[in-house]
């Protein structure tokens, strides 16, 4: 069974999580964005060991700590889409323009595409391209648990921005009406900034996508 934790991380509260497989206590980092030793020390408190890293998309916050993650755990990078090498590229400039700590450069082990699975311990997460916020944005999916990690996608009572480089309101429009909801509304999400929701309560009364 699939268990997190929860860990706003960076000066953007950007919700990275841990995530883990009860039964064998393998574990991944979503979104590792900073503050690493918080991460680190949460697989500890919870007895799990880090596996890999999972990306929903490129921006600092996000995957500032991915690089110096990987190497001290010596573990893969998995995702996000390739359409977002342009924002991996780019991560000293946006450190430098936001006045986060350096990046260290990092390569993804793997990239994902719609469809695609991940395996974290026995516990098979669904991937879905999900363009809009970044080209390369892509969302974890547990059916069992009914646990959505969503990224800047969507969050509660609102949507991710579209106006960095590579954002398209229609397109993410899309992504959450075509590739959320199909997931049910009674599926929990994890968003990368704020509190949880359900995909049911967005659709009732997120002013963006209500009633969609």
């Amino acid at each position: 069974m699939l268990r997190y934790e929860t860990l706003p991380v960076t000066p953007f509260a950007q919700n990275c999580s841990l995530i883990w497989c009860d039964r064998t206590r393998e574990a991944a980092v979503v979104d590792p964005g900073g503050e690493l030793e918080r991460i680190t020390d949460a697989a500890q408190r919870h007895g799990v060991r880090i596996v890999q890293i999972l990306l929903t998309h490129a921006h600092i916050d996000h995957a500032g700590g991915t690089g110096t993650l990987a190497r001290m755990l010596g573990v893969p990078i998995v995702g996000p889409h390739p359409a977002d090498q342009f924002w991996i590229d780019g991560l000293a400039q946006q450190a430098r323009m936001f006045g986060f700590a350096p990046a260290e450069p990092f390569a993804p082990t793997r990239w994902l595409a719609d469809g695609d699975t991940v395996q974290v311990g026995e516990v098979t997460l669904a991937v879905r391209h999900t363009p809009g916020h970044t080209p390369g944005h892509v969302v974890f999916h547990d059916p069992e648990s009914k646990r959505a990690f969503v990224g800047d996608v969507l969050f509660a009572g609102s949507i991710g921005r579209t106006d960095f480089p590579g954002g398209d309101y229609d397109t993410l429009i899309a992504s959450i009406t075509r590739r959320l909801w199909p997931m049910g509304d009674d599926t929990v999400f994890i968003p990368g900034h704020g509190p949880e929701s359900t995909f049911g309560r967005e659709r009732r009364s997120n002013p963006y996508v209500g009633g969609t």
